[in-house]
């Protein structure tokens, strides 16, 4: 297993720095909210005011040996068959706490929808985020959040867009 995947960026600064800074760097329109640590996808949305559909649930999977990120609405879930599928993948499971904490220096709960260069992951986008106008996601931990306009995410994401939730 790979362990401390960090970036040199994220060693000097926090995921939510990090954040912040390649979206400012990119003169992307966005809005912070601090709240109470959330545990779950309704909690997160509760505490930002936003309809749990156009939260950005951050799932990290192995797909064979690889870790990859992928990102969907958060009232959905993501389809195991259509990601084995869609890889021609002999085993995929969800990355354990271990690992993640490992891979990326975050909690279960916490992890933004940026793979690279913020997260040291391919990142692969459901269609069921496309849908929504605006994205709103835990941004490196339980009590800060990232409100945005999905097509500024998409257009700075750098991500595959599929279909992998259940519909």
């Amino acid at each position: 297993m790979e362990t401390q995947n960090f970036t040199f960026l994220q060693i000097i600064m926090s995921t939510f720095e990090s954040i912040c800074n390649f979206l400012d760097e990119r003169k992307i329109s966005y809005r912070m909210v601090h709240h109470a640590p959330t545990f779950t996808s309704e909690e997160s949305a509760k505490a930002r005011g936003e309809d749990v559909r156009i939260g950005g649930k951050t799932i990290v999977m192995k797909i064979d040996d690889e870790f990859k990120l992928f990102v969907l609405s958060a009232a959905l879930k993501i389809d195991s068959k259509k990601v084995k599928e869609y890889f021609t993948a002999k085993s995929i499971r969800f990355a354990t706490k271990e690992e993640l904490h490992s891979l990326t220096g975050l909690v279960p709960g916490s992890v933004p929808p940026f793979g690279k260069p913020i997260l040291p992951f391919d990142l692969f986008v459901d269609a069921s985020v496309l849908r929504n106008e605006k994205i709103a996601f835990n941004a490196g931990s339980l009590t800060d959040s990232v409100i945005m306009n999905t097509s500024d995410y998409l257009a700075v994401a750098n991500a595959v867009h599929v279909t992998l939730s259940q519909q």
